[in-house]
Parts: C-alpha cells; sequence; structure tokens
C-alpha cells in the first residue's frame, strides 16, 4: 500500500435543494505523511474562535456593598480564589478555565457633557467592545467605533465562509431616537464594522440556522418543508452515505455525531415554532414565531449554533447580546439562586438602593445570568478539532459597560473570559486591577492574545497581564 496525498478538503460540502452543510473537521481531512499544522488549513484551524457577549445592567457586586461582599468578583486574586460567594460560582466547573478581570472603567460610556448626563443605558452598548464615546444624536450622522469582534474579524475571518455573525436575545428593531438625544441603534448592537457601520443583530434562531446551513429554494420550499416537518439533511442523504464509505470508524462516528446535532437544533427549532403558531398564550407575543419565550431556552439554541460553527469551521467570530438596557424582563428561573428573583423585573431590580436585600435579589438575576455560560463551555470542550477540544482554542468573553446600575456609573465592571485561546490564556486567573484601569487594557490584551498585534486601543494605558506570573497573593 502506497501512501499518497488524497485527502478530503476541509472546505467540503454538502448540497442539495438550497441546503449547504458544512463538515467538522475530519482525520480523513489531514494529507497522509504531512505535518498538519503546516499547511494552510491546519494554520486556519489553530485561529482562536471568539464569542464576546454583553450583558446589560451591570451587577450587584459593582455596587460598594457588592463590592465588599465580593457578590461579582472573588476576594482571592492570582490563581486562589473562592467562586461560591459570588455571581460567577457556576464556572466553578470550567475554573481552569476562567479568567477573571475585576475593576477596569469604561470612560466612554460616561457623559461627556452636561446634555449628556442621564443618557447612560442609551450609549452603554455602543461602547462595550469599542471604548469609543457615542456621537449624541438621534440622526443618521452616529458616530461610535470599530468593535474588536470586527477588528478580528477582519483580520482572520476572511477564509471562513461567514467573517462573522452577530446574536441577540432581546427586540432590537427600534428606529429613530430613543431618549436622551440617542439614535437606537446605540442600544441595539455591540458590534461595529466602522465607526459609522452598526452591525444588526439576529433573534430569531431560525434566521441563523438558514444562514449556516444554507437553506435557500424558493419560499414555497421552505413553507413546504416546515409544514411536512422535514429535516435539511433529508437532502443530502445519499451524499452522507456516499462520503462515509471514503472514512474510518471513528471520522464515521464524528459525523454522525455532528450530523445528529444539527438535526437534534432543527428540531427544537420547529418545536418552538410549532407551539408558537398552536395559539397558546405567549410570554412574548412580540417575538418572531422562532423565539422561545424561555430566556435560557432561547440563549441555549443560540450557544448550540454557536458550537455547530465552529465545528464545522463556516464562521471563527460571534457578538452575542443577552439583553437590551432598561429591559423589563422577569426570569422565572432565577429562583434556584434568589427565590425572590424569579419575579423581580430585571431594570427596576438593577436600582438596588443599595439596600443588601435588593442586592442579594439582583445578586440572582446576574448569577443565573452567568448560568448560561457553562451551557456553551460544555458544548466546547466536548468537540474534538485535532488534538485540542475547542474550548481550548476559543476565547468567550462575558461582561456589561455598565458597574453599579442603580448610579448609572461605569466603574468596577463586570468581566471574564473562559477558554484557553490556543494558548493564550492559561485560565485560573483572578486579575484585580488598580483604581481607574481602562477596560480597553483588556481589549487590547485580548486582541493581542488572538493575533491583532497593537500597541493602543482606544484610551489604553498598557496591555493587561491575564496570565499568572509563577508568585501569586490572595486579598482579604
Amino acid at each position: 500500500m502506497f501512501i499518497t496525498q488524497k485527502h478530503i478538503s476541509r472546505r467540503t460540502l454538502l448540497k442539495g435543494m438550497g441546503v449547504t452543510v458544512a463538515l467538522p473537521f475530519l482525520d480523513a481531512m489531514v494529507p497522509a505523511a504531512t505535518a498538519w499544522a503546516k499547511t494552510p488549513a491546519g494554520k486556519a484551524m489553530e485561529r482562536p474562535r471568539l464569542v464576546a457577549m454583553e450583558m446589560v445592567h451591570g451587577c450587584a457586586g459593582s455596587a460598594k456593598l457588592g463590592w465588599e461582599q465580593n457578590m461579582w468578583s472573588p476576594a482571592g486574586v492570582g490563581t486562589d480564589f473562592d467562586l461560591s460567594p459570588t455571581s460567577l460560582k457556576t464556572l466553578e466547573p470550567y475554573k481552569e478555565y476562567l479568567t477573571i478581570i475585576s475593576n477596569t472603567r469604561n470612560h466612554a460610556a460616561e457623559a461627556w457633557s452636561a446634555p449628556e448626563i442621564g443618557g447612560d443605558h442609551f450609549r452603554s452598548s455602543a461602547t462595550y467592545l469599542t471604548q469609543a464615546h457615542p456621537k449624541q444624536t438621534e440622526g443618521s450622522d452616529i458616530h461610535a467605533g470599530m468593535s474588536i469582534d470586527q477588528i478580528y474579524a477582519k483580520e482572520y475571518g476572511q477564509d471562513t465562509a461567514i467573517p462573522s455573525m452577530q446574536l441577540c436575545i432581546e427586540p432590537v428593531d427600534q428606529g429613530g431616537g430613543c431618549a436622551y438625544g440617542y439614535a437606537c441603534v446605540y442600544m441595539d448592537t455591540i458590534s461595529w464594522a466602522s465607526s459609522t457601520e452598526p452591525l444588526p443583530m439576529i433573534r430569531d434562531p431560525r434566521a441563523v440556522f438558514n444562514q449556516l446551513f444554507g437553506l435557500g429554494g424558493t419560499p414555497q420550499d421552505r413553507a413546504q418543508r416546515r409544514e411536512d416537518n422535514a429535516s435539511i439533511l433529508d437532502w443530502i442523504n445519499g451524499q452522507v452515505a456516499q462520503l462515509k464509505q471514503q472514512l474510518g470508524p471513528q471520522d464515521r462516528v464524528k459525523l454522525g455525531d455532528y450530523l445528529d446535532s444539527v438535526r437534534e437544533i432543527e428540531r427544537r427549532i420547529q418545536n418552538v415554532e410549532a407551539h408558537n403558531r398552536s395559539g397558546a398564550q405567549r410570554d412574548m407575543p412580540e417575538a418572531p414565531v422562532g423565539v422561545p419565550d424561555s430566556f435560557h431556552e432561547h440563549v441555549h439554541l443560540m450557544m448550540d449554533l454557536i458550537a455547530a460553527a465552529f465545528q464545522s469551521d463556516l464562521t471563527r467570530v460571534f457578538a452575542f447580546k443577552m439583553g437590551r438596557d432598561a429591559s423589563g424582563r422577569v426570569y422565572p428561573e432565577a429562583a434556584q439562586f434568589n427565590p425572590k428573583s424569579a419575579t423581580a423585573a430585571f431594570h427596576p431590580t438593577s436600582h438596588h438602593q443599595e439596600k443588601e436585600a435588593n442586592l442579594h435579589v439582583f445578586q440572582g438575576i446576574n448569577t443565573y445570568h452567568v448560568s448560561m455560560v457553562p451551557y456553551l463551555a460544555a458544548k466546547l470542550k466536548g468537540i474534538q478539532e485535532g488534538d485540542k477540544n475547542l474550548l481550548e482554542k476559543s476565547m468567550l468573553i462575558y461582561g456589561s459597560p455598565m458597574g453599579d446600575s442603580n448610579l448609572h456609573n461605569h466603574y468596577r465592571l463586570p468581566l471574564f473570559m473562559m477558554g484557553h485561546a490556543n494558548g493564550g490564556l492559561k485560565g485560573g486567573h483572578h486579575v484585580m486591577n488598580p483604581d481607574n484601569t481602562p477596560m480597553a487594557n483588556a481589549w487590547l490584551s485580548a486582541l493581542n492574545i488572538l493575533g491583532v498585534e497593537k500597541e493602543k486601543f482606544q484610551n489604553s494605558t498598557a496591555a493587561m497581564e491575564l496570565n499568572p506570573s509563577a508568585v501569586t497573593t490572595t486579598a482579604a
């Protein structure tokens, strides 16, 4: 038997009747007798995946009393820290992948002139990943800055089918002006392709699924598929069977598991649509038919789609806006962290008046929101790509551009990263910064770790050291 360099291309697609399904990484994609890491496909695969998540309204731990009681940031600094009192306690199983970044400031979100006072909710999201102060306008002359997800996508996202994707959970379809002289678009997205190009975010999981898996054809075809409850995989069964004949046993299992996960995501979307068309009373009647009423179900669906996109290498960059400022949403599932949190409206609860009981209710909501992240971490950790799992290769960012929501300030911001960014992040580390450290310092470090070399980003003063040194300390 002669060793040849015949192999399956990393960009192999299975196509049929408006359907395009990319493949996960398979051993059969590695050319025989070739150093995979030195091939173009191998080098591209080593690029870290990025998910930048935003949750609005800050956190209980950013308030003075919440800070003193470690409601967000643990007391321990360096590698010795305890998550149990904090809103991060559900991240304990992934502590080795966790980098906590405490005590940063978002100067860009603050009022820079008298007319801007009071407009914090209406400019915060635009500053989160851009660290650029938005122009106060209700017209079309909007102006902020390029966000870090788009800086990364511009540099390294062009060799994937989709350079980046932007997802959201709350409605973001308000036009014109919102309040305090700010255009609604500043609240509607965290992703900016340039200082004047805010990118729209997708709320409907069906729309994300269709974009990832090329569900085309005519509107009649799509309507018929939905009516028949048919799967996109039905259109590529023949190609799947043919491909499996070329694969070894491990690859056949890997391909089968991947296609099963795609089918399961599709089935769940179909179930949501069927329920929402049934006439049953909805908690969010204004939401698109593909949007679940349940927050965690919606978030989990989006995270499943993120994992599938990363596994098939359709894109390596996501911005994920998980809330919208001034949201009055209620989260019944937050009862597991505080019974009173289950009936507490998000925005009103964030105005806790510095009362300890109110802060604990708000912390319950914060903890519930953070508890969504382990779901994505588990998904990525369970996907092997070459000699690493996808959590090893990813940088998941979770944070808020606001600190103490009761005061509408932007100090002591909640922020952490999850994953090892393909070796760029060591994890298991809590970074406590001096007062007034710019949030931009963290983004400068993130860009450098992702391979985008910069000496400065907006008002950054220095790159932040995000990996533990040989000596660690513990703060009281």
